[in-house]
């Protein structure tokens, strides 16, 4: 299966676990953001290709590209600089360089022996959906979409020096997939317009275009010997077509969904197909028929790609594995795995030993704080889960899924103890009450059901909104219980009479997420972009922290009642004083939005939740280095009239102009203005 090359495990053990040290084997530690202790997850996986000599796999995953030992399946090397999820990976052909395409907008470079980026090209102003290197290694193909001009572009790049040398225009839609033949003279895409272009690489011009899908065409590929081209699409079919009168061949019918990838073997006699309903299918190219169906996958399959030598498959998708198999036999070799969909909640457990959260995969995990090693997982939901909550005594964990139902586990015994039907839709969240003996529970059917835990069963269903209620919260004492939904209100409901006792309306727009403080004198909450407190003794309003959430989702007060945790649109979480109202720290390192977050019970940690698949954890204890604040610009520690000058050299701009740069742009609005001003201003002193 492998082949030895300069580029083997020699250089790569070199220049990647020599750094580790004693922590080698701790891929959780590596390629951290500032202030993270560790991370639990690796994201989402998008793309796999091999290294030409089939030693290592990388992937594509939402937080960067993981390399991986082939034969081990062992973890060599993560690497980062992508600010968003990356979408394609590609090996060039001798295997020296790898090149990677983000949401991020960008298309980056990297030397496979060192880890080092080498370029960054700005190939798009929106996301980046393919890339691929020529057969001589010069050129690099990018695709994606421009969302400010009126083509879809397909660039071309020269490697050496990563100037771009063509654009092809045509495709009225997103181009997802190129491929160049293996003679290198055309260039193939499928786009979002349902077509399949063919373009002559010595020419620039276009050859042909190819219609027949009945919808976005996902993936493209050239037999090997350059006679057949084959594409797959979101109409459930692969078409293979004849390259010499761009006719169409023949409809692979058998996918129940959209197929999203195609690859052929290096022979040409066998073509792989990924897809969303999950299976990955071998077909014979000559006869057009189904050869096999490797075994039904969790999650729809996002792509396929094969060995050199036609041995092996890979196999990645919405699922937490990327799975190599056998091609003869059908079988799994490796299960490379760790990969995971969004995350939409974390929690700790009341020792906080273990950190529980859950996703859009239908598996709750725990998670050991100490080692970052995955302890256990509970399935049985149907789909994914929106939220996870810890008993008061930390045996009893509660699920919120998306098919309806509140499950509630034995953590020790690692089962299933009940299933509550009453929602009519996805429940978004819930809570135990102080005394653990009360379950509630909110939804999208604008309903607060509260259980009863021993008994199984309902207790009451408060109608209070006529709208989607996204969360809901115990006072520490028990005596009230706060919901908060699209109708713009938290209400208060008195847990004895289970009466609604009181109503916080801001109009400003629908609420997200509401929290009380440990001691329960503050309650929280975001209602479309802002942040209120409340305190709960008077009534009354005690900050509004403008754009403090800025599109995020999550809030958490520590353990002490003094920090408010918030998240932003662009992916980082924000550290505020309660008493001032003023920010103390930002914390960057997610990829992607940001939907929960947990103190543990000591305070000295925060765990960060994202869609980019991962569970970042904070050091948030009084000794930590300090973290870069968000208006530090120089980087010097301390936010002082260095800084203001320059951010008073960017007063105005905005996200169009050519100077714009996003540091400045405080509040994420897409300009630097007042807003911006009034956060720098509370910042300014701040550090030092």
């Amino acid at each position: 299966m492998r082949k030895s090359t300069f580029l083997s495990v020699v250089l790569l053990s070199t220049a990647f676990l020599s750094t580790q040290e004693s922590r080698a084997q701790d891929y959780t530690r590596w390629e951290l953001p500032e202030g993270a202790l560790r991370r639990l997850g690796k994201g989402l996986a998008h793309d796999v290709a091999w290294s030409p000599d089939g030693t290592f796999v990388a992937v594509a995953a939402h937080i960067g590209i993981w390399l991986y030992d082939a034969e081990t399946g062992a973890e060599v090397a993560l690497l980062t600089g992508h600010t968003h999820r990356v979408y394609s990976v590609a090996f060039s052909p001798d295997g020296r360089t790898l090149a990677s395409g983000s949401r991020d907008n960008t298309l980056r470079l990297w030397n496979v022996a060192t880890g080092q980026e080498l370029h960054n090209l700005k190939g798009s102003n929106h996301e980046i959906h393919s890339v691929v290197f020529s057969p001589d290694g010069t050129t690099l193909a990018s695709a994606g979409n421009d969302a400010t001009t009126n083509y879809i572009p397909i660039r071309l790049w020269d490697v050496a020096t990563g100037q771009e040398l063509h654009t092809f225009r045509g495709h009225s839609a997103t181009v997802i997939s190129v491929a160049f033949s293996a003679d290198g003279t055309t260039l193939a895409s499928a786009s979002r317009d349902s077509t399949v272009r063919l373009w002559n690489l010595n020419t620039r011009q276009e050859i042909s275009t190819l219609t027949g899908h009945n919808g976005w065409v996902n993936s493209v590929a050239f037999s090997p010997d350059g006679t057949t081209l084959a594409s797959a699409s979101s109409d459930s079919t692969v078409r293979l077509w004849d390259l010499g009168t761009r006719q169409e061949i023949s409809t692979l019918t058998g996918h129940n969904r959209r197929v999203n990838s195609v690859a052929f073997s290096p022979d040409g006699t066998t073509l792989a197909s990924a897809s969303s309903d999950s299976t990955v299918r071998l077909w014979d190219v000559a006869m057009g028929n189904e050869k096999c169906t490797l075994m039904r996958l969790t999650g729809q399959v996002r792509t396929v790609a094969f060995l050199p030598d036609g041995t092996t498959l890979a196999s990645g998708g919405w699922y937490p594995t990327v799975r190599l198999w056998d091609v003869a036999t059908g079988q799994e070799i490796h299960a490379l795995t760790g990969h995971s969909r969004r995350v939409t909640s974390v929690t700790f457990s009341p020792d906080g030993t273990t950190l529980a959260n859950s996703g859009w995969y239908p598996t709750v995990r725990l998670w050991d704080v100490a080692t970052g090693q995955e302890k256990r997982t509970f399935s049985g939901h149907r789909w994914g889960i929106n939220s996870v909550a810890y008993s008061p005594n930390g045996r009893t964990l509660a699920s919120a899924g998306r098919d309806s139902t509140v499950r509630l586990w034995d953590v020790a015994a690692g089962r299933e103890i009940h299933t509550l039907i009453g929602h009519t839709h996805q429940v978004y969240s819930v809570v135990f009450s102080p005394d653990g003996r009360t379950l509630a529970s909110v939804g999208r059917d604008g309903t607060v059901r509260l259980w009863d835990v021993a008994m199984d069963q309902e207790i009451h269903n408060l109608k209070g909104s006529n709208d989607e209620i996204h969360s809901v919260a115990f006072s520490p004492d028990g005596t009230t219980l706060a919901s908060a939904g699209r109708d713009s209100t938290v209400r208060l409901w008195d847990v004895a009479t289970w009466q609604e006792k009181g109503t916080l309306t801001g109009n400003r727009g629908w609420v997200s997420s509401v929290v009380y403080s440990r001691d329960g004198r503050t309650l929280a909450y975001i209602e479309q972009g802002d942040v209120q407190l409340w305190d709960v003794a008077t009534g009354k309003e005690m900050h509004a922290l403008a754009r403090a959430a800025n599109g995020g989702r999550a809030i958490a007060f520590s353990p002490d009642g003094t920090t408010l945790s918030t998240t932003t649109w662009d992916h980082k979480v924000r550290l505020w004083d309660v008493a001032t109202g003023q920010e103390i720290h930002t914390l960057k390192g997610h990829t992607d939005n940001i939907f929960s977050m947990a103190f543990s019970p000591d305070g000295k940690t925060l765990a960060s939740g994202s869609y980019d698949g991962t569970i970042l954890l904070w050091d948030a204890s009084p000794g930590a280095a300090p973290l870069t604040h968000a208006a530090d610009f120089d980087g010097d520690g301390a936010v002082g009239f260095p800084d203001f000058l320059q951010f008073a050299s960017q007063f105005g701009q905005n996200q169009d102009d050519a100077g714009f740069d996003p540091r400045f742009d405080l509040d994420g609005d897409g300009s630097v203005g007042f807003n911006d001003f009034v956060i720098f201003a509370r910042s300014f002193g701040r550090g030092g």
